[in-house]
């Protein structure tokens, strides 16, 4: 192939010097049409002068309408601090930053699941599998499971490109894991294995929208992955209210409304957003309200796009995770009567592996000539990244009962989910009883989003200071305690709400610590405007 490319070359070559003649007065020709001053002189004009050939006036302004809130002011800020203390320790009136601002788990010292990492790195070194040491060092299954992976990986290569939809053996493991998880059949061919959920999000919005006049029914409080992926691919977000007096409920009829409001403005809506366990709200639909969601989907022509990333993080004993395919299937429609997009990720859950970037989408309900655009859109990329396909394997067929791993396993899993229902609930009443702060109870997820009302003195403050009043109470709270919370105005909220999440993703030794910074904050921050 290599010698093929050379001898084009050269041939190509060949006959540009043979042709300039005929090429040279062309290329003089527009020279002179291009230029401004035919005897223009490069030096004569001063470098200084000269705009930035890329600027805030003319980059894509859909870049500039995108915001992802998570990682933004209050964060920009909370590392300019993070600095300070390293280099003067006595520089604040406290010791550490405690980022309660995103959903990363390992990097607030939630320890990796065992058998995943012995399993991820007997596949990437797999010359230790036959040493006899190794025997001693790691489980017996995740010896026999790295094998197995290994043996569904061409040239046995984590290093390795793969198929662009991810490594058939393992998504065959996948769809094994789903059909487990939810008594219908699953097929490993509606798997795109990604680099986390976030690419499967952008792919299907790739895929959906056309122009400003395509819509996404998205949830209002929302993740910003969302209304910044609308935003990036040129579509509009058509917003649907969660009620938060009845614990952030999702009500069909608020989404018949803001449908019917948003085609009588001319937008066509493509797709309804849902995220189950809800984030940053931290509810848990009922297998009823999903059955009505499923419904109205069919009705309407919309793809239902199914964010269940934290589908294990649950934790109320009075309800269950459902997935909206189990649910669908359940109610009797295949295939043929709806559009469903599914997300998961190994990001969340109780592995919280959010640095190996690993996740798939399975994509049920769409033409064999449209699965050929997203393969094509997943071939471009050309594949995800090999241990975050393994990840995604493991964490659809972890340990079962018998393998010498499973106790272990469940001992860290039940362990880790346990903590942070106990995080949550303490979490969860300190809030409520910091004055005009109310929180619903935390089902699901990894997030609280407490609702504050502020005096109107403080609210006076923030427009003085031009800042969201929510966003203006972070920050007094980042510099004074050194807690980073995120504004509920980068998610969204009813106008004239103020909210903000707080992850209760702190070790558990040290909500103790969030909690205390936290309510003598609050108590000194209503004193100052009270009145």
């Amino acid at each position: 192939m290599r010698r093929f490319v050379i001898g084009s070359a050269r041939n190509l070559i060949h006959r540009s010097h043979q042709n300039s003649q005929f090429q040279r007065p062309l290329l003089s020709s527009s020279y002179r049409l291009l230029s401004s001053s035919p005897s223009a002189d490069p030096s004569s004009s001063s470098s200084s002068t000269m705009a930035p050939p890329v600027a805030l006036n003319n980059i894509n302004p859909k870049v500039l309408e995108c915001e992802y809130a998570v990682r933004g002011e209050i964060v920009t800020l909370a590392q300019k601090l993070q600095e300070e203390i390293t280099a003067k320790p006595e520089s604040h009136p406290f010791e550490e930053i405690l980022y309660c601002n995103i959903g990363n788990p390992h990097s607030l010292g939630q320890q990796p699941i065992t058998f995943f990492r012995e399993v991820l790195a007997l596949c990437d070194h797999p010359a230790i599998l036959d040493k006899s040491e190794t025997q001693g060092l790691f489980s017996a299954d995740s010896i026999e499971r790295a094998w197995h992976i290994l043996d569904q990986i061409p040239g046995r290569a984590t290093g390795a490109y793969s198929h662009s939809q991810g490594v058939k053996g393992l998504r065959d493991a996948i769809a094994a894991g789903i059909e487990a998880r939810d008594g219908f059949a699953a097929d490993p061919n509606d798997i795109f294995l990604t680099d986390g959920a976030s690419p499967a999000v952008h792919m299907m919005m790739q895929l959906l929208i056309r122009s400003e006049k395509d819509g996404i029914l998205c949830p209002i409080p929302q993740y910003p992955l969302y209304s910044a992926s609308i935003a990036l691919h040129g579509g509009s977000l058509v917003p649907y209210y969660l009620d938060e007096a009845t614990g952030w409920g999702l009500e069909v009829s608020e989404l018949k409304k803001q449908l019917e409001t948003a085609r009588s403005k001319g937008i066509t809506v493509r797709a309804l957003v849902v995220i189950n366990p809800g984030n940053p709200t931290g509810q848990l639909l009922a297998e009823e309200n999903q059955k009505a969601i499923v419904e109205f989907c069919k009705q309407e022509g919309l793809v239902l796009l199914a964010d269940e990333v934290y589908q294990e993080n649950v934790y109320v004993p009075e309800k269950k995770f459902h997935s909206f395919k189990k649910v669908s299937r359940s109610m009797g429609y295949g295939e043929k009567d709806i559009s469903l997009v599914s997300f998961q990720s190994v990001s969340k859950g109780y592995h919280g592996e959010c640095g190996k970037r690993g996740g798939y989408m399975e994509v049920t309900g769409f033409g064999a000539d449209v699965r050929e655009q997203i393969y094509k859109v997943a071939s471009v990329n050309l594949c995800s990244n090999i241990s975050g396909q393994i990840l995604a394997s493991l964490v659809m067929s972890p340990p079962k009962v018998g393998d010498e791993s499973y106790e272990s396993y469940s001992a860290e899993r039940d362990g880790i989910l346990s903590s942070l229902a106990r995080r949550a609930k303490t979490l969860e009443d300190a809030f409520n009883k910091l004055e005009g702060v109310t929180c619903n109870k935390a089902e699901g997820a990894m997030y609280l989003f407490p609702r504050i009302d502020l005096p109107e003195k403080a609210i006076k403050a923030t427009e003085a200071a031009k800042k969201a009043p929510d966003a203006y109470y972070c920050q007094r709270l980042l510099t004074a305690t050194g807690i980073v919370f995120v504004p509920g105005s980068g998610f969204g909220q009813v106008p004239g709400t103020w909210h903000f999440r707080c992850t209760i993703l702190p070790q558990e030794e040290k909500i103790p610590a969030v909690v205390s910074r936290l309510t003598d904050f609050h108590k000194s921050f209503m004193d100052e405007f009270r009145g």
